[in-house]
């Protein structure tokens, strides 16, 4: 992988909305200890506990509580901080919430990209911009090949069709307005992340851990369903990555994956029988994968060549080495484990890895 630099990050004003979620509070604890000076957008955290909170993570950052569904919220941030380099994580990321609320969904994922990108182009200081979307943009045909960046873009639920219409708006802005303005826009496509510090309702993980903390036993809706797991680390370390080429090459703006290669990408199934290891007594009850809940995609890989490629962005933890990690955060924090301590730890020994 090409190394993360400390001398490129180092007084970097760098903007991350989405800082009190889950990849949101990771990445304000790396960059911070790389020297950036982080912004933080985002509405207030949405579990208890919240990694946000555990690790004080507002201490780390000049954090803004906002709601970037409000064009004015978004513009104010934008000049105030005056970014080099803005990574926009903030999003309605649930696939179930979707079906709940969809109106919602569409409102954060799309308007407030598009309102984060309609702030941007105004603003002088910025050179690179990275939108999060999802491994789920792709018209998915449940076949045993993964997606490339090139294929077709579609969406069953609205979370997806969110994140779908998101990648058009991002590829809009940039032909339309950046390229222009010598602006770098790139989206990335991140599969499935685990690893300490997630509390959401409807993830594998927090499920499994707040059920086996319970000693109650887990209900696994589509155990078949394969994805591509990552520790969360892995797809921070290529935005990183992509954020330092595009500062060089800002020509080299577009759609990237992120994830395991495509041989990795394991089923539910698996990597809770895996999970179980580290967790003495855990029990789980695996349904019909055709029984409960709202449609979900039965099979999803993503093709990183594009990665590996352009960016020397290669995999350094195995699923087994990523759920070692995930379950000793958990169990460490249910020890009265400090939370920014143990993420650190985590970020010292992925950085260590080769």
């Amino acid at each position: 992988m090409i190394a993360i630099t400390a001398n490129f990050w180092r007084n970097k004003r760098v903007l991350i909305t989405g800082h009190t979620g889950f990849k949101g509070g990771w990445l304000t604890i790396w960059l911070n200890r790389l020297g950036a000076h982080v912004t933080g957008l985002s509405l207030a955290p949405h579990t208890q506990p919240s990694l946000f909170e555990s690790a004080n993570i507002a201490e780390l950052c000049d954090s803004h509580i906002a709601d970037i569904t409000q064009p004015e919220v978004c513009r104010n941030i934008v000049q105030s901080c005056q970014p080099d380099i803005v990574i926009h994580l903030a999003a309605q990321a649930l696939v179930r919430s979707s079906y709940q609320d969809p109106l919602a969904t569409y409102a954060t994922n799309v308007m407030g990209t598009a309102n984060m990108l309609e702030a941007i182009r105004f603003q002088a200081s910025t050179k690179v911009a990275l939108m999060i979307t999802t491994d789920k943009v792709y018209a998915n045909q449940e076949w045993c090949w993964p997606y490339r960046e090139t294929d077709p873009l579609g969406g069953h639920d609205p979370y997806s069709a969110s994140k779908a219409a998101c990648e058009i708006v991002i590829q809009s802005y940039r032909d339309a307005f950046f390229a222009k303005a010598g602006i770098a826009l790139a989206s990335a496509r991140a599969g499935n992340v685990i690893g300490g510090g997630d509390w959401s309702k409807d993830r594998l993980i927090p499920d499994a851990i707040r059920a086996w903390q319970q000693s109650e036993s887990l209900s696994i809706r589509h155990p078949d369903a394969i994805r591509p797991w990552q520790h969360v680390l892995e797809p921070l370390a290529g935005y990183l990555s992509l954020i330092e080429l595009l500062w060089r090459e800002p020509h080299r703006a577009g759609a990237y994956n992120f994830g395991p290669d495509a041989a990795d990408a394991t089923s539910v199934r698996d990597v809770i029988v895996q999970a179980m290891r580290f967790c003495d007594g855990a029990k789980t009850e695996f349904a019909s994968s055709d029984t409960l809940g709202p449609h979900e995609a039965g099979a999803l890989r993503l093709d990183v060549s594009l990665a590996r490629s352009g960016l020397g962005v290669f995999p350094r933890w195995s699923l087994a080495q990523s759920l070692e990690a995930t379950m000793a955060w958990y169990q460490q924090f249910a020890g009265a484990g400090d939370a920014r301590a143990l993420c650190i730890a985590n970020i010292n020994a992925f950085e260590a890895s080769q």
